[in-house]
């Protein structure tokens, strides 16, 4: 075995410093989130954000539950549709990738031009909304918010670049020992797809746990309980609208705590679902760099 030179050592403890400082980089904006949205909207609108809090409060918080119900309502949505979704949509974009990977399939070259030209071009924002209000019946549905995020051309893409590396015999020893289709896709070629349905999987369920447009086109007034996401945006922009016609009104709204209610908005928005990332980290980079190549 080689010995490491005086060079080697060197080189790995300057990248092991690069590292640390780019994690550090990337890990400080979201304590100064946190710590902004416990300290007080005087003192931050004074000196400032902060890493730690200043004048500790849970004003932006108790603004953010005031609703009760309705953010608790918010969370079941948010959690049901990322649950169902991530799990059915990882069943159709794993099947179809395999599917596009077997060449007994006649139809995998059309099927798969059809999804690379989807993947380049779109109808656009008019006739998509006709299409799931009026042609699907979808608005005030949340199968408006569901559907659309289940599967993507590029997410298939992926996923069928990472099938490739599957060996292909595996299939057919299972013909040959007379093993129908599902059953050798459920045996032999899910178990070998970890990686990638552990990339594809947190893509999905951060698709759906961020979502927030589809639900400003599809859900009105009369769902109760909107998208986790959307119901924050909906919470923000109605005490801005309150805070700018108070001013408008002569009335001073100096405790209104704006900045440390969009920290807080953060927090509340991303804290759940960031807890997922440690579980699926070992497979995130070799299922993003096999099925990266597009082809």
């Amino acid at each position: 075995m080689s010995q490491k030179t005086t060079s080697d050592f060197f080189v790995e403890r300057f990248a092991m410093i690069v590292v640390i400082i780019f994690s550090l980089l990337c890990v400080l904006p979201f304590l100064l989130i946190v710590g902004t949205s416990f300290s007080s909207e005087d003192i931050v609108r004074v000196k400032g954000f902060s890493l730690f809090p200043r004048g500790a409060t849970l004003e932006a918080y108790r603004m953010i539950f005031k609703g009760g119900t309705n953010i608790l309502g918010s969370y079941v949505v948010t959690i049901s549709m990322t649950l169902v979704g991530t799990l059915v949509g990882l069943g159709i974009i794993s099947m179809t990738g395999y599917a596009l990977n077997r060449h007994d399939f006649p139809l995998r070259n059309i099927i798969s031009f059809f999804i690379y030209f989807a993947s380049l071009f779109s109808a656009g924002l008019a006739p998509y909304y006709l299409l799931m209000t009026q042609g699907y019946g979808l608005k005030d549905n949340y199968l408006a918010i569901l559907l659309p995020l289940m599967m993507s051309p590029w997410l298939i893409i992926l996923m069928k670049n990472f099938v490739k590396s599957v060996p292909y015999e595996l299939t057919e020893a299972g013909k040959i020992d007379g093993a129908g289709d599902f059953s050798i896709f459920i045996r032999l070629i899910l178990p070998m797809l970890k990686p990638a349905l552990a990339t594809i999987g947190l893509f999905l369920a951060l698709g759906y746990w961020n979502e927030w447009y589809q639900s400003s086109l599809f859900l009105s007034e009369r769902v109760t309980y909107k998208p986790l996401q959307y119901m924050l945006y909906q919470i923000i922009n109605q005490l801005s609208y309150l805070k700018n016609s108070v001013a408008g009104a002569f009335v001073t709204f100096d405790n209104f705590p704006e900045e440390t209610l969009k920290m807080a908005t953060a927090c509340v928005a991303t804290g759940p679902i960031i807890l997922v990332y440690p579980f699926v980290q070992k497979y995130f980079i070799s299922g993003i760099t096999v099925g990266a190549v597009k082809g």
